[in-house]
Formats: C-alpha cells, sequence, structure tokens
C-alpha cells in the first residue's frame, strides 16, 4: 500500500489508492453516511466532549448532552485520546451496541448505544428572510444531495412564495458531478450547457439542461470562498457562464480533474484521473500544477494569503489568454477556481490581536461550552429564536466572557475588545444558540449581523426586486 501510494502521489493531486480499513470514510463522502451514533465531538483541556447531536439519533435517543465528557467508549480510556481516536471507536457496523461513560456535573453517566446509519444532511440550514428570499446552506454533493436540496426549495416556494434564493456553497468541497447538473437543471431553460469534461483524446462529454426545472424564474445568488471546490465550482460556472445568477464571496479552490473510482476484489479502491472539467464557456477549473509536487499544490491557499488575494480584489490578477465572455457579454476568467461577480474580501476590520489570542487558543469556543454547562436546565428548554435571544439578552455576555478569558490566560484589551467587540458577542451568541437548538437555527441567526456575504447578498436581491417593482 505504502508504494502504491508513492507512485499514484506522482500523477496527480487527486489520483488516490484507498485502503479497505478507509471504507466507512469513503462511505460517509460518496453516500453522505456512516455507521455511528449521531455526535459531533471537540476537543479541549487534554479532553473530548460532546460538541452538537443529531436529533433523533442513537446518542441524542440515549440522552448525551452537549458539553458532555467521554470517559471511556467501549472499554477505552477516553483521557488524552484525541478526537480521531474516540471517533473512531464511536464509528462502526449499524446495529453492534457500544458502552460509552460520559462525565457531567462531576458524575458519571454510563449509556448503552446501539450505533445505526447516519445520514449528513446536504441542506445544513434553510430559512426565508423578509422579501421572500429564501437561504440554503448547502454542505456537500453526496448521493441525492440534489434531491434534498431542491426539496427544501420547493417547500419554500410552496409555503412562502419565494423568488429569490441565497444558496452557500461556502466550505463545500465538492462531490458527485450529477447532482450538481440537477440542481442547475432546476434554474435553467431546456437546451442550455452546465458542464463539459474533455479527456486525454480531446474527448467531450457534454451536459445540457433539459428545461423540466421549477425554478427557471427563481432570482439566484451563489455564495462561494476559496474552500468552495470541485461540484460547487460546477455549479457557480454554471449560473455564472450563463448570465442566470450573481456569483458573491472569494476566488474558489480551483478543483477541476474527473475521477473515476476503481474497486478491486480485496475491498480498497482507486480514484483515477481520467478528464477535465469546464465551464460553458470553456474555462478550465482546475488551478496550475506539478505533478508529484504535492506540497506546492496544498500551499496555494498560503500564497493567495501572502499575495493578498483574500483581502483585496485588486490583488487578483488574470492572463489575457485566459478572458472569456458569457452570452449577455460578460467578462469572466479561468487559469484556477471560479472569480466571483462581487468580491467580499476577508474581514480584517473587526479583528485585533485579543480576538486572535481569545480565538486561535479555543478560549472562545471554550467559554460557550462552558455557559452552556452553567445554563444546561434552560438551554433544553428553549424551543424558539425568542426564547433564545431573552437568555441571552439577559446575559452581559462580552463581559462575562472577558472574565472567562482572563482566568484562563487572555489579559483584558480595553482597544482590541472595542475593535471586536460585535464580532465576538455574535460568535458567542451563534455557538451558544447551536447547544439550544438543533436545527442550527441558533448559529445562523446569530452569525448574520457579521456575515458580510450573506448581507450582499441580501442587499443584491433587494435591489433587483425593487427595480422589477418599478417597472
Amino acid at each position: 500500500e505504502s508504494s502504491i501510494n508513492q507512485m499514484l502521489r506522482k500523477v496527480d493531486p487527486y489520483t488516490m489508492y484507498i485502503p479497505k480499513s478507509e471504507d466507512d470514510e469513503l462511505r460517509r463522502m460518496t453516500q453522505g453516511k456512516y455507521g455511528g451514533v449521531g455526535a459531533l465531538i471537540m476537543y479541549r483541556d487534554s479532553n473530548v466532549y460532546v460538541n452538537e447531536l443529531y436529533e433523533g439519533m442513537p446518542a441524542h435517543l440515549a440522552g448525551l448532552l452537549p458539553g458532555d465528557r467521554f470517559v471511556t467508549v467501549d472499554g477505552m480510556d477516553c483521557t488524552g485520546k484525541n478526537t480521531k481516536e474516540v471517533s473512531d471507536r464511536l464509528r462502526g457496523k449499524p446495529g453492534t451496541t457500544i458502552s460509552i461513560t460520559m462525565e457531567r456535573d462531576s458524575q458519571l453517566i454510563t449509556k448503552e448505544v446501539t450505533r445505526r446509519d447516519i445520514h449528513l444532511p446536504a441542506v445544513s440550514y434553510s430559512a426565508v428572510y423578509q422579501d421572500s428570499i429564501a437561504y440554503i446552506a448547502f454542505s456537500e454533493f453526496t448521493q441525492n444531495s440534489a434531491q434534498e436540496l431542491l426539496i427544501a426549495l420547493d417547500q419554500m416556494v410552496q409555503t412562502n412564495k419565494v423568488t429569490r434564493l441565497i444558496l452557500d456553497l461556502r466550505g463545500n468541497g465538492g462531490g458527485f458531478l450529477d447532482q450538481a447538473v440537477e440542481i442547475v437543471n432546476e434554474f435553467l431553460p431546456e437546451g442550455q450547457l452546465i458542464v463539459y469534461t474533455e479527456d486525454r483524446f480531446g474527448e467531450q462529454i457534454k451536459e445540457y439542461s433539459r428545461g423540466n426545472g421549477n425554478s427557471t424564474d427563481v432570482e439566484i445568488a451563489i455564495l462561494v470562498d476559496e474552500t468552495s471546490a470541485s461540484s460547487s465550482e460546477i455549479l457557480a460556472g454554471a449560473v455564472q457562464d450563463n448570465d442566470r445568477g450573481l456569483v458573491i464571496g472569494r476566488r474558489t479552490f480551483g478543483k477541476g480533474l474527473v475521477q473515476a473510482q476503481i474497486p478491486f476484489n480485496d475491498g480498497s479502491a482507486m480514484r483515477l484521473t481520467v478528464a477535465r472539467y469546464y465551464t460553458p464557456t470553456g474555462r478550465s477549473i482546475q488551478k496550475p500544477y506539478v505533478n508529484g509536487d504535492e506540497k506546492a499544490y496544498q500551499m496555494d491557499l498560503i500564497n493567495r494569503i501572502n499575495h493578498h488575494e483574500l483581502f483585496s480584489a485588486d490583488s487578483i490578477h488574470f492572463d489575457d489568454s485566459m478572458k472569456f465572455t458569457t452570452p449577455a457579454g460578460r467578462t469572466v476568467y479561468g487559469g484556477g477556481g471560479i472569480m466571483p461577480d462581487i468580491f467580499i474580501p476577508i474581514d480584517t476590520m473587526s479583528t485585533s490581536d485579543y480576538y486572535n489570542k481569545v480565538w486561535d487558543g479555543n478560549v472562545l469556543y471554550r467559554y460557550t461550552m462552558e455557559f452552556t454547562d452553567r445554563h444546561r436546565k434552560a438551554i433544553d428548554n428553549i424551543t424558539s429564536l425568542q426564547q433564545l435571544d431573552a437568555l441571552l439578552s439577559g446575559e452581559n455576555l462580552v463581559e462575562d466572557f472577558v472574565k472567562y478569558a482572563e482566568r484562563n490566560g487572555v489579559e483584558r484589551d480595553d482597544v482590541g475588545l472595542a475593535m471586536s467587540r460585535d464580532i465576538i458577542e455574535a460568535q458567542l451568541r451563534a455557538y451558544i444558540g447551536r447547544n439550544a437548538l438543533h436545527d442550527d437555527a441558533g448559529f445562523y441567526y446569530n452569525i448574520y449581523p457579521i456575515d458580510k456575504t450573506l448581507q450582499r447578498a441580501v442587499k443584491e436581491l433587494r435591489a433587483n426586486l425593487r427595480k422589477s417593482n418599478k417597472k
């Protein structure tokens, strides 16, 4: 296996060997499910804790709560173990039972938990804002994830009469091509090119819209960042190249190589690159790479930071040979990734040395878990955003946090605090809100005030609405 990996690493960044021991992770990536208990876990202070629970899943039904500390899992002492070691122990064949001992409020609690198939929803969160603007956070392109997104959109269209959609692909590393094609098909009239692939012999396979989508009149804004990759880039590129909507955020990752998966008799597999993706105007999504130089390829994001690309659109320069034109006459560029129509830099004005210390040292997040522990009864009884607001508004949250940070080695810095107060308060409220409401509503509701990319998308769609009303 070591020899195989060394050989395949010389081919391109994505050709790889997948041993049988990683088949559970492969299943998670491709099917969006795995055998486990349905708990997100986190590491802090040399221990592993429950971070979040999937509602209705084994860990939730067994009575585990956010903030519980793992003591033993299936006989393994969890003290000093990292999240991967504990996660590997929690995962396993559906139907098998494991014993989990947790510490809560200085008391030990043991639960017998039966593993089952855990489905990871592709739609992380959906909501409708004012002016009938739908928002969908879409996390990955696994089997049937397109159906999940379209069901969520259809429900909002039927219930709230939405006519505008913000599709958030930030952090979405991609997945199956056919799922991206199905989603784009929902918004395009018949006969428009969505994407095409080209192999080393120059042979092309083109995907066109069928014209049977239910949302061809819905206005679209796509949110992307430097971690949006693969199918996310295909979707954003198709919307942009067909002049179907706006792409807002920062240049995407730049993964445009097509892999075919070849299974072996022992349960292992090989992913082999067989073609490249191109957007409808002919742009290659793949960023440049040198075969075998994995280190330089992985350094690309660091280089973007060093060249200030994430902070200023003026730092991004494209070769004229990479210039393409959409049917409406807009100029778009190839050369790796999708450059958004509206660039939103990373916010550096609100950050400070004080914020960096509490964030990088995980002090901010640890405080939200400690707050949850202190108010566990009240938080467990919260069923609405209004109740969450009432709880958090009744606390001097930032000042309480500053005192906690001081006790954990971060001195008070009034200048830095003044600069970063809004972002600190929003994140405190958001992570506490995630512990209170299981559908992430508490998180997105509280993070919105500092999400400039999302705010810009709302502004653009509302401006288009005003123009339509005038007409």
